[in-house]
């Protein structure tokens, strides 16, 4: 079995939880069982949804908080009138606005707030119990009562003091005891004193031997007890960022990320790690040999694959770009608002499409209005854009640092040549200047007015001067090195 470890997963999922879904098709199709946990607290949202919506299956997914109980990982299917054959009485009101419900009872502001699964299903995620006012309980629903919170008032706010788990029958598996930030677990035999000695039992129940495989996506606070209690099992760390602070490195001294220190000092300890290209595979064992004089094991296998390349249908749209990231500050998406702006100016019919959500939203939306671009710069939300990228001529990053790039691979699968800055390690990975693009060269001192420049000159350049069919079929050559076979093959060198 090959156990995967991640932390959290949301309905807009970094890279690493798109990349862990592609790396479950793999094992799919060569036909290695795998298990994908998050060890991660999720409230807001049966985890079910979630991991469902990137492509996992529910056999594929370990929650650590279900872990301990019978409950099995799937869709919510608890209904309002599931709820209503618990309620206390028969005497109350009930009203409904979209994804909002209340039931409420005689006396003093006591009610019961629902929270649906959607604006039109009776499907009942969570509930929320107050009584005189204050707010004493949420149950989380899948197809049973899964867990509740439970809350008394303190400092005029609603303090959570204690998680209850539950079995199927309503048995109580273990309790979580918060008190003020510190948790503890009370098991019927056990007490753990730490998030981290919560993890270190869940993987030291797994009974991992030396045929087993864990991979570890992220080690923030669960790299250590992961490796002190996975007993036998072949250990290997994925690296999904960039792996040092180059600021912060001289001859003599090398600043690991945060995020890879601990599997880096541990390096006795781990059997393999995984870089997502060839150029971050050779510096890491650069770095490793420089700085602590050995040689690790380092596979390079891309997050992604390509099952096919896609090629239009139609003609392209001329003069269209698209962009596709979460809508997050370091994409630098305003950059690219910015250069394409001043783009227009010259060539008129350009377009761009910015595909994806995020924090930053808003403030792009308000960018492209100042900048009076509403008729050609389109904010398109979250789509599956596998049919999508062949439509365009150009793929736009605004990226400083790109560990892969999804994206940028669906973009040369689609034959789209790609403007980005030459930075580790996606950009060079996939963009072979003046062939397929345009790396534009950066250093610490470049300016943000001197990046924006530059994205509008090679935008310029590849509007006005470049072959751009010659430029489409490069990247479709390039992207036949990504196609899903060929990495398929590179998962089963290490794990058969």
């Amino acid at each position: 079995m090959i156990y995967n470890f991640n932390l959290g997963i949301g309905w807009a999922s970094s890279g690493v939880e798109y990349a862990q879904s592609y790396r479950a098709v793999m094992f799919r199709n060569i036909g290695a069982e795998a298990k994908f946990i998050f060890t991660d607290m999720i409230t807001a949202e049966n985890i079910e949804h979630l991991t469902k919506n990137i492509g996992f299956l529910d056999s594929e997914i370990i929650w650590l908080y279900t872990f301990f109980t019978d409950f099995k990982i799937a869709p919510v299917t608890y209904t309002l009138n599931d709820l209503k054959k618990t309620l206390p009485t028969d005497e109350y009101t009930y009203t409904r606005n979209g994804k909002n419900g209340r039931l409420v009872f005689s006396g003093n502001n006591n009610y019961y707030a629902v929270y649906f699964v959607d604006g039109q299903s009776d499907l009942v995620h969570r509930v929320e119990i107050v009584s005189g006012g204050y707010l004493i309980r949420k149950d989380y629903f899948i197809y049973g009562r899964v867990f509740s919170e439970y809350y008394a008032p303190l400092d005029n706010k609603a303090h959570m003091y204690l998680r209850r788990f539950f079995n199927e029958d309503g048995t109580v598996a273990y309790e979580e005891i918060n008190d003020d930030g510190k948790v503890m677990y009370q098991f019927p035999d056990k007490l753990l004193c730490s998030k981290e000695e919560f993890v270190g039992y869940m993987v030291s129940r797994l009974n991992l031997t030396k045929e087993d495989i864990v991979l570890v996506d992220r080690t923030t606070g669960i790299g250590q007890t992961i490796l002190q209690n996975m007993g036998d099992a072949k250990a290997g760390i994925v690296i999904h960022a960039d792996h040092f602070s180059e600021s912060s490195t001289d001859e003599n001294n090398i600043l690991w990320n945060n995020y890879y220190e601990y599997s880096f000092s541990m390096y006795k300890h781990v059997d393999f790690y995984v870089t997502a290209t060839d150029e971050q595979n050779k510096l890491l064992k650069e770095h490793f040999r420089k700085y602590k004089g050995v040689t690790p094991v380092v596979h390079t296998i891309p997050v992604g694959s390509l099952d096919e390349l896609k090629y239009p249908t139609i003609n392209r749209k001329p003069y269209s770009i698209l962009t596709a990231s979460r809508l997050a500050s370091e994409k630098h998406i305003d950059w690219i608002i910015e250069a394409v702006v001043k783009v227009h100016e010259t060539i008129p019919q350009l377009s761009l499409d910015i595909y994806g959500k995020g924090g930053e939203e808003q403030k792009l939306r308000e960018l492209i209005k100042k900048l009076g671009a509403e008729n050609y710069i389109i904010l398109r939300g979250q789509q599956n854009l596998k049919e999508v990228y062949q439509d365009y001529e150009l793929y736009l990053s605004g990226s400083m640092s790109e560990g892969f790039g999804l994206t940028l691979m669906e973009a040369i699968g689609g034959g789209l040549p790609i403007i980005g800055f030459d930075v580790r390690y996606g950009n060079p990975t996939f963009i072979d200047d003046g062939k397929n693009g345009y790396l534009i060269p950066v250093d610490e001192d470049t300016t943000q007015k001197q990046k924006i420049e530059e994205l509008t000159d090679r935008l310029t350049r590849l509007f006005t001067e470049a072959d751009l069919d010659s430029f489409h079929e490069h990247s479709y050559d390039k992207a036949k090195g990504f196609l899903t076979k060929e990495v398929e093959l590179r998962w089963k060198n290490i794990v058969e």
